[in-house]
């Protein structure tokens, strides 16, 4: 699927951050390819080779390292700010602030000294909405952020409305769904758990999961930065509907050709367990084998509305939640990491 969305003109100018991550290289990509000046942003441990064939010029350091940034800064007329923290446990909350907040700062404050700045596009996270109790929630549901990576995503966001609405700063944000397809692996482990005999859900919950592709999300991106509509407006970004877990379970089964039983398990024991291991865990910056962040993961419904990127940026994803999990799926097979 290889339409192109973008409307910014050739040899424009334009900045990424968190450029080698999984979405990260996928838009840089897209981006270099409409023939784009890309100019990206790495820290000095991130891997390049992925992008090693692209005439990108990089900045690498921190986002939240102000020399390094606005060197990088200069003359860019785009700047999509994708970086975001790891989630590691030797992560603290001022990691997560410097590099959700205070980079968000240093790139606003920074692009209003060029007058051909067009527009931030800035990726935050659904997560910022917490359970969404009554779905589906669209971009004005209440905020509830469960942990320092979505509160400093929300600190972020809004920061920048109220930075913007002074300072007359064109920007845009976006707040993904679970963003998956290949190149990425955060889903393996679901995969692999929906080949076996049995497939643990915890707790008694519809354990909703709203999936974005992220072919589609990157497109939304491109569109964003030039869409007269989106100005000064935050979108949710994600497939057409959400799925259950256990139905995503059910498509990978079917892929595989295994037949695999959801077997439900009570949730309280495995939240005392997530406390305990974190407990024991955190001090030494130890990554615990579970996390009170992986079992909530059970009982929080993701489910939105995605009416308004369809209706304003006139997007409609290109994957539906089977295709993209199917594609998804035979790229593991390909790396060898599953086998069918």
């Amino acid at each position: 699927m290889t339409e192109n969305f973008c409307n910014i003109p050739k040899g424009t100018p334009v900045l990424v951050t968190g450029a080698t991550g999984f979405t990260g290289i996928v838009l840089t990509r897209k981006l270099v390819d409409a023939g784009l000046k890309v100019s990206a942003v790495a820290r000095n441990t991130s891997n390049l080779e992925p992008l090693k064939d692209l005439p990108i010029e990089w900045f690498r350091g921190e986002v939240f390292d102000e020399a390094m940034m606005r060197e990088a800064l200069q003359g860019q007329e785009y700047v999509f700010h994708v970086a975001a923290a790891f989630r590691e446990a030797k992560s603290t909350e001022h990691d997560y602030w410097n590099v959700h907040v205070k980079s968000t700062r240093i790139i606003a404050n920074e692009v209003l000294k060029n007058p051909d700045f067009k527009r931030l596009v800035q990726v935050s996270t659904f997560g910022v909405h917490g359970h969404i109790a009554n779905p589906p929630a669209t971009e004005e549901y209440p905020f509830g952020p469960g942990d320092e990576y979505q509160r400093t995503k929300l600190e972020a966001e809004l920061w920048l409305n109220e930075f913007a609405k002074k300072n007359k700063l064109n920007y845009t944000i976006i707040r993904p769904a679970a963003i998956y397809g290949p190149g990425d692996r955060r889903l393996l482990k679901l995969f692999k758990m929906a080949t076996r005999p049995y497939f643990p859900l915890l707790g008694n919950g519809k354990c909703m999961y709203h999936l974005v592709h992220v072919d589609d999300l990157t497109n939304t991106f491109i569109i964003a930065a030039t869409h007269p509509a989106a100005e000064g407006e935050t979108f949710v970004c994600g497939g057409d509907e959400a799925i259950p877990i256990a139905e995503i379970a059910e498509i990978i089964s079917n892929h595989f050709n295994v037949k695999t039983k959801v077997v439900r398990l009570p949730i309280g024991p495995f939240f005392l367990l997530g406390d305990l291991c974190e407990l024991i865990c955190k001090p030494f910056k130890i990554e615990p084998p579970i996390y009170r962040r992986r079992v909530a993961f059970y009982s929080k419904d993701r489910h939105f509305d995605v009416s308004k990127m369809r209706n304003v940026l006139g997007y409609h994803p290109k994957y539906s939640n089977r295709e993209g999990l199917v594609e998804t799926a035979d790229w593991y097979v390909q790396q060898g990491w599953m086998k069918k």
